[in-house]
Formats: structure tokens, sequence, C-alpha cells
């Protein structure tokens, strides 16, 4: 079953100053969203009978060790049916961008990084999208995944559908400072001034108490994960719909690596959904980013795998097995260059897309290697490096050859490139 979120789009939003131009924009939009991935594959990889999203979702890392026991994430998977209703369908104008307080001018919202299907909708591009809709229906506690759409660069590390999990948790006064045990001398909201520490309806002892409940949560979920002896840092962040915000990293392999963003919920959300009473935290993990690191796998397009060879090293009992994926088949690799005089408005994202609808999972890397401007005529000049690598068997040369021609052959069509 797909499960699709489209939003609605103001009229003076992206799409609607685009349509100047021809409607290969909008087609190749849907007609890489629809014929590559829908027809083809699971949009919800983290169903799969087995499969590494699914252990990260079933495992007891959402129970343990947490001074809230994690147990509102257990009645989250209880309203699995619920929640997926939300999934289906169109969703009212502005719940992408809009209910998140994502401002009109924010890069996120932009034609080169999200997928418009017309004037009015797009795909959904965070599972955020669904906050103000659970917390209006009364929910203070929940966990949503759902497949997202995103424009991006082509490499092992990213896909233009992925799943998020997204998690939120509100309280009540009596609630946060339970650990108290008189909360009649505690100031809970104030009309104050927003800082690097705080928002402007928050007290300060709200503000850290939040925090500290945040990062513990938190905490506790990356030693889960990853073990007690797991080094971790938090790095302040920005996002539109919380403040203060974070992303935790972790030490891994030698290096820092991101795995999750996080804040207190902005106050202006939470009373628009009704529960200006309440504040609360949120925190959003990539489940493929995620599993890439627990289990070692090293290319993100395994995961539409059909291929028993990598389902089967996941199927497991437990689903706190502890599991290194095991490669089971590298293929030669050909690599193809192409370079092109670019017009003034072009996209690399534009590009990205047409090289996955015409090379699909074929294409494992493009890599932009010279970026020229002629000193005379000022004119754009780029070349990139194409590598095609079939998962499951040999590629020949002539097999990816034909592709390549089919990507420039488009990109000069669609795009207005002109071939050096």
């Amino acid at each position: 079953m797909l499960y699709l979120v489209l939003e609605r789009i103001n009229e003076s939003g992206p799409i609607a100053r685009s349509e100047r131009r021809t409607d290969w924009v909008l087609r190749i939009r849907v007609w890489t969203m629809l014929k590559s991935w829908y027809s083809t594959k699971h949009c919800t990889i983290h169903e799969l009978q087995h499969g590494p999203c699914l252990l990260i979702r079933y495992g007891e890392h959402y129970k343990k060790n947490s001074e809230m026991d994690f147990t509102w994430i257990e009645e989250a998977w209880k309203m699995k049916g619920h929640l997926e209703t939300i999934k289906k369908g169109m969703k009212e104008k502005g719940y992408n961008f809009d209910s998140l307080l994502v401002p009109s001018d924010h890069p996120s919202r932009a034609l080169s990084e999200s997928y418009y299907l017309n004037s009015e909708y797009m795909l959904r591009a965070h599972t955020s999208a669904h906050q103000s809709d659970l917390i209006k229906q009364g929910l203070d506690a929940f966990l949503v995944l759902g497949d997202v759409y995103r424009r991006d660069t082509v490499d092992a590390s990213h896909y233009p559908v992925f799943h998020q999990m997204e998690g939120v948790r509100l309280f009540s006064k009596q609630e946060l400072f339970s650990h108290l045990g008189d909360t009649s001398r505690v100031t809970f909201f104030e009309n104050g001034s927003r800082d690097a520490t705080k928002q402007e309806r928050h007290t300060i002892e709200t503000s850290l108490c939040l925090e500290e409940n945040l990062k513990n949560t938190l905490r506790n979920l990356a030693n889960n994960l990853f073990g007690d002896d797991v080094e971790m840092q938090w790095v302040d962040a920005y996002f539109p719909f919380t403040h203060p915000s974070w992303e935790l990293e972790i030490k891994y392999q030698g290096e820092w690596l991101e795995v999750l963003g996080c804040g207190i919920v902005e106050q202006e959300i939470l009373s628009s959904a009704g529960a200006d009473s309440r504040v609360g935290w949120a925190f959003g993990l990539g489940l493929e980013r995620l599993a890439m690191r627990l289990y070692s796998i090293p290319d993100i397009r395994l995961f539409w795998s059909e291929d028993s060879r990598f389902l089967d090293q996941f199927n497991v009992v437990d689903p706190n097995t502890k599991i290194t994926y095991k490669p089971f088949s590298k293929q030669s690799p050909v690599i193809n260059d192409v370079s092109f005089w670019v017009p003034d408005d072009f996209s690399e994202n534009d590009f990205y897309d047409i090289v996955r609808n015409i090379g699909g999972d074929i294409v494992e890397n493009v890599e932009l290697f010279d970026d020229f401007v002629h000193p005379k005529t000022k004119r754009k000049s780029k070349a990139y490096r194409i590598t095609y690598r079939h998962m499951e068997r040999s590629l020949t040369k002539s097999e990816a050859n034909e592709i390549h021609s089919g990507i420039v052959a488009a990109g000069v069509q669609q795009l207005g490139i002109q071939e050096r």
C-alpha cells in the first residue's frame, strides 16, 4: 500500500512562480516518483516482513533505561492502524511547512529541494507534517513513521525516498516538575524574551527541565542502540519548529556522525493545535541512516533490494541481535564522465533527477569534478563523473553507455545543457 501526504501550496509559493517554465519540471518529478519507485518497490520498507529498518523499529531501544521508560512509544505502536489513516490521501494547505512555522524563504521550500506535483500539492517532505494533526487529536506522546521525499545528491548515503521516525512528548506543569513534589511555587509560563536558552513563553526553569528530560531520553536511546561506551556530543542547531534545537552526534569508526535532530517544540505550534497549556519536545531520525551505521550497510540502495542474500541477514527472531552486514556481491563499476555548458537557471538536483529516472539504482554515485566559468564569455560548464554498478550482477560497458547516452540526451532536451 502506498502512503502519500500532499501539501496544498500557496499561490505565491515556488511552484506558482515556476509554472512559466515548460511542463517537464512537473512531469519529471511525478514520473520519477511514480514510475521508478511506486510500481516496483515497497515505499514502506519499515513494514517488510524482515529487514534492517524493521529491526530498529521493533527493538528494545525505546523501552530500556529511560526515566520515561519509553512506554509511550510502545503505546504508539498499538495505535499503528490509527496513525496510518493519517498518512493517506490529501493534506490541507500548509501541513509540510506552514503549520511548522517554516519561513516562506526557507531553503526546504525551494523547487530544487522538494517534490512539487503542481501549484497545489507536494510529496511529504518530513513526518513532522503530522505533528499538528496528532496533537489536535489529543495525543501527548506519540511516534510517527513514514516515507518522505526529498531531492538530493546521488551517492551511497542519499536516496530521494527514505523513512523517518518522529517522536513527540508533551507535558503539563505537574508532569514536567513531578520530581519536585509540590509544584505550586513553580512558574511554568511567562511573558518574557527569547534568547539562546528559551522561548518567550517559557520560564528558564521550564526550558532547562525540558532540555534535561529530552537529552536524558535520547542519551539512553543512543546507549541502547550503540552501547554504553559510545561517545556522544550535542551540537546547537536550528529548526524552524523547535527552540532551542540540537543535533546528537556519536563517535562512530573514529568520526562524529549525526544521529538525530531534536528540540523544544515552539509554543506557537502547540497553541495552534489546542495544547497551549502544555510544553513539549520532539526528535526525528532517519531509519536508513541509522541502520547503515548500526549494521555497517555501505549503500542505501541495498534497502530497496529484494535479494534474499540481503534480506535473510536480518531475518532474526530477536530484534536486538547484533548483526554486521556481510557483502554478498561486489560487481565491478563502469565509470563515465560527461561535461556540458549549463544555462543560467541550471539546478544540480534537476540533473540528479534525470540521472535517477533513467539510470535507477544502477547509478551508484554522481560526482561533480569540474566547475568552470569561461573567462571571456562567462559561460558556465560542469563536469560530472557517473559511477554505474549493478547491485546483483555484472554490468557491461555497453549497458552503461546506453544509460549514459540517455541521461545526456534527456539533459539536453529537458535542461537545455550543451555537451562539450
